[in-house]
């Protein structure tokens, strides 16, 4: 790990709990909004590809079970 990012962790921990909470929520709603972006290309990938949803439910329970 850098320098840089050490750095970043240490003022971090530092952080009052309310402020480290707020970071906390602030980062949680960024992972939250870029999640939903990835899977709305996903979908319109799978879409174009001539993929719905019953064939993506089928091809996880196959690599799930095996079958």
């Amino acid at each position: 790990m850098s320098e840089a990012v050490h750095e970043i962790l240490n003022r971090i921990q530092n952080l009052p709990a309310e402020d480290r909470l707020e970071l906390e929520a602030k980062l949680a709603q960024q992972a939250e909004s870029e999640w939903r972006a990835e899977a709305a290309e996903a979908r319109r990938l799978a879409q174009k590809n001539g993929l719905d949803q019953a064939a993506i439910d089928r091809a996880v329970e196959k690599v799930r079970h095996g079958s």
